[in-house]
């Protein structure tokens, strides 16, 4: 069953919700592992300030209210060039329903309005399926496998997907946006985090 989805930008009650996502042994298998209390709040300072093109959001399921996780995408050098990297997580009662796919496309259309970077990456674990075949959908395309240490003294090895914001909007981007009703509500803020959100994605 399809579900509306909106996004608003990451507020200071949203640490319940981050703390469901990056605290969990499950949702962080590979990120390496749930994030102490301290990290999260440090995390949620950072998504707090976050400025300029860079932005969190909360993903929000319309009809009931309930906060089903988070997208964002923020500035990095990568390959000496700056780029945006794309990250999201979807609480696990909310997953295979689209929603990953359908907010991140929203997500895709901030930064293409912002116009801040003009190539996304986003590097999810090798072994992470789902992020993988969520940035097929969205038309990345995908450069290779990279090494990347996060957390510190934790090594995995990611795929670089690099979706270029300049090109045309997708024919697969746009089905993606209908497949499951998304929208976006809530003005502009100003979000910048550097490290890793969600089931990684993100970069150029």
């Amino acid at each position: 069953m399809a579900l509306t989805v909106t996004l608003e930008p990451w507020g200071s009650g949203d640490l319940p919700l981050l703390e469901r996502l990056m605290g969990d042994p499950q949702m962080t298998e590979h990120l390496g592992g749930p994030q102490s209390p301290d990290k999260l709040r440090e995390r949620q300072g950072r998504y707090e300030r976050l400025q300029g093109s860079d932005r969190m959001f909360k993903i929000v399921e319309v009809e009931s209210g309930a906060g089903a996780g988070s997208v964002g995408f923020w500035t990095k050098e990568w390959q000496n060039e700056l780029v945006y990297e794309a990250g999201w997580m979807v609480a696990p009662e909310f997953q295979g329903r689209g929603i990953a796919v359908a907010a991140t496309a929203q997500a895709i259309e901030f930064a293409k309005r912002d116009d801040g970077h003009r190539c996304m990456h986003a590097f999810p674990n090798v072994e992470n399926a789902p992020s993988n075949a969520i940035c097929r959908t969205l038309g990345f395309e995908l450069l290779g496998a990279c090494e990347f240490e996060f957390p510190k003294g934790h090594f995995m090895t990611c795929n670089d997907w690099r979706l270029d914001l300049h090109g045309e909007l997708k024919e697969h981007v746009i089905a993606a946006r209908h497949s499951t009703r998304s929208r976006i509500c809530g003005s502009p803020v100003e979000l910048g985090v550097s490290g890793v959100a969600g089931l990684r994605g993100t970069a150029c």
